[in-house]
C-alpha cells in the first residue's frame, strides 16, 4: 500500500543526501527541487525513486558532486556548455539559465550541453522560461534502450522533448513526453507492482513484442513512439534521432549506442565518441516575435477552443498538455506524495547508508 510523504519531508531528505555526497547546499537544493518536481507532477518514474541511480553514478565516480559548469564556446544567442560530469539535475537548470539570459539580450538563447548526466524530467527545465514570458524547450539523450524501426539493436534512448508556452489567464501549455512508446521508469513502476507491460511498449532480444516488464534486462528493447511500422514507429524513431543529434552530435556528447547508461545492469560502452550525455535547451522571448500580451491572449483562445472540442465520451474531456500534471501538483502539495512500499524501503536504505532518517 502506498504511503504519502509531504513535499518538505522529501525535499529535506533529498537535500541532505545530496549534501552528504559532496554537493554544495545550493546545488543540493536545486537538484532536490528538480527531482521532486517529478513526483509532484505525477511523473513518479523520474522522482525520488531515481535517487538510488544518482547515488550509483556517484559511487562509480561517474558523477562529480562539485562540477565547474563552464561555457566552452558561445555567440550572442548560442553556447556549448561542459557540465564537468555533474548531476544533470543541476547542470541542465544552469544551462537553461544561460539560454534565458541570452534570450533577454538578443531574443533567443540556445545551449547545447555535453559531459552531463541524467537530468530528471525535461519539463522542469523548459518551464524555467515561463516566468520570463519566454517559450522554453528542453531535450536530452539517454541510456540506449530503444531499437530503431526494423532493428533488434538498442541504439537510442527515450530521448524526451519538453516545450513550455506562457499564457495569459489560462494555465501554461506544458508538453513533456518521451519519443518512445513508454519510458524506462514506467517499466520500473510495473516491476515494483509485479505487473506485465502492455504489448507495444517493448520487444524481446529477437525483436518479438513482449509483455515482460523486465525485458530490458534480458536483452530486449523499448519501441519508438508508434510501437511498430504500421502504427508509425518510424515517426517516433525520427523524433528520437533528432533529439540525439541536437543534444549530443551538436554538443560533443556521446550519442546513439555510446551514451553511458543510467541503468545499473547495462555495461559502459567501449570507445566513447564524446563526453557524458547531452542536453539541448532553448528560450525564446515572445516579444522578439510579437507583443507578449497579444500572444498570450491568443494562447488563451487556443486553449479555450481545444477545451471546448466535442469529446467522444463526455466523461473524457479534451485535455491541454500540462493539465494532468498541474492537477497532480495541487493534490500532492495538499495531501502528500504517494510512494510505493518498494520506493520507501529503498529510501530508508539510502538513509541508513548516509546516517539520515527519512521519517
Amino acid at each position: 500500500m502506498e504511503k504519502r510523504f509531504n513535499y518538505e519531508q522529501l525535499f529535506a531528505f533529498t537535500v541532505t543526501v545530496l549534501e552528504a555526497m559532496g554537493h554544495s547546499k545550493a546545488d543540493a537544493k536545486l537538484g532536490a527541487e528538480v527531482l521532486i518536481s517529478a513526483d509532484l507532477r505525477g511523473v513518479d518514474s523520474h522522482g525520488v525513486a531515481r535517487l538510488r541511480g544518482y547515488i550509483r553514478l556517484w559511487e562509480a565516480k561517474r558523477m562529480n558532486a562539485k562540477p565547474q559548469v563552464r561555457i566552452e564556446h558561445e555567440t550572442p544567442s548560442t553556447a556549448t556548455v561542459d557540465g564537468d560530469s555533474g548531476l544533470g539535475l543541476v547542470v541542465a537548470p544552469k544551462a537553461m539559465q544561460i539560454a534565458i539570459e541570452k534570450a533577454k539580450n538578443v531574443g533567443t538563447g540556445w545551449v547545447a550541453v555535453n559531459n552531463s548526466n541524467h537530468f530528471g524530467i525535461a519539463g522542469y527545465h523548459a518551464m524555467m522560461a515561463l516566468e520570463h514570458d519566454m517559450i522554453g524547450i528542453a531535450l536530452t539523450n539517454a541510456t540506449p534502450t530503444t531499437a530503431p524501426t526494423f532493428s533488434k539493436q538498442r541504439m537510442l534512448g527515450t530521448n524526451p522533448i519538453a516545450v513550455a508556452v506562457p499564457t495569459g489567464s489560462q494555465p501554461a501549455f506544458v508538453a513533456d513526453f518521451s519519443t518512445t512508446a513508454a519510458a524506462v521508469g514506467k517499466l520500473e513502476i510495473l516491476q515494483r507492482k509485479q505487473k506485465d507491460a502492455p504489448i507495444g511498449w517493448l520487444q524481446d532480444k529477437e525483436g518479438v513484442p513482449t509483455h515482460d516488464a523486465h525485458g530490458l534486462k534480458s536483452g530486449g528493447s523499448l519501441l519508438p513512439l508508434g510501437s511498430d511500422r504500421e502504427h508509425s514507429s518510424h515517426k517516433g524513431y525520427c523524433m528520437g534521432a533528432v533529439v540525439d543529434i541536437l543534444t549530443a552530435v551538436l554538443s560533443g556528447a556521446n550519442y546513439g549506442p555510446w551514451v553511458p547508461p543510467f541503468l545499473a545492469f547495462m555495461p559502459m560502452p567501449q570507445n566513447p565518441v564524446g563526453k557524458g550525455i547531452g542536453h539541448f535547451v532553448g528560450a525564446m522571448r515572445i516579444d522578439a516575435f510579437r507583443p507578449a500580451a497579444d500572444f498570450k491572449l491568443n494562447m488563451d483562445k487556443w486553449i479555450d477552443a481545444f477545451r471546448k472540442a466535442e469529446p467522444i465520451d463526455p466523461k473524457n474531456k479534451v485535455l491541454i498538455p500540462g493539465d494532468l500534471e498541474r492537477d497532480f501538483s495541487q493534490d500532492r502539495m495538499k495531501n502528500g506524495i504517494p510512494l510505493l512500499p518498494a520506493v520507501v524501503d529503498d529510501l530508508q536504505d539510502i538513509g541508513k547508508g548516509f546516517g539520515i532518517s527519512l521519517i
